[in-house]
């Protein structure tokens, strides 16, 4: 996926099996980020700092989705323990993931792995990314913030 490219029709399913479509945010702008595991340290903060600036961002016409490989019932709990208040897509064969991009090598402690690669992709009302944060770029408790100076 490269800024662009339009987003797939059919981007998955969220916490509560329902199917999710790039359709049904035509005229909006998308915040899709991909993220690696629910509950997890980096991933919390990435998703509250989100969550904390939901308002901002809609401000700027902008809905936030999350995408992971978790299952809808780990979505279900990490969006209840935490208060989200936008929906999160099980993404649990990694089809959304692999089409983005957002699926493949990385580097942890020494240890090379296949996973989840956490990616931001920005998206204009017509479903084209308009811009995208890459690992290396995105500060998971500030993440928010950096979209906003973004778009402003």
């Amino acid at each position: 996926m490269n800024v662009g490219d339009k987003i797939p029709a059919i981007l998955g399913t969220d916490q509560n099996g329902k199917l999710i479509k790039a359709e049904d945010f035509r005229g909006k702008k998308l915040v899709l980020y991909t993220y690696p595991k629910d509950s997890t340290s980096g991933c919390t903060a990435e998703a509250c700092s989100l969550r904390d600036n939901k308002a901002a961002l809609a401000d700027k016409g902008y809905a936030i989705l999350g995408v992971s490989k978790d299952s809808a019932a780990s979505h279900q709990r990490f969006i209840e323990k935490q208060e989200l208040n936008f929906d999160l897509i099980a993404d649990t064969d990694t089809t959304l993931l692999q089409a983005l991009g957002a699926w493949g090598e990385k580097k942890m402690c020494g240890k090379t792995t296949i996973g989840t690669l956490r990616t931001t992709y920005l998206v204009n009302e017509e479903g084209v990314v308009t811009r995208i944060f890459t690992p290396k770029e995105i500060k998971t408790k500030e993440h928010a913030e950096q979209i906003l100076a973004e778009i402003d």
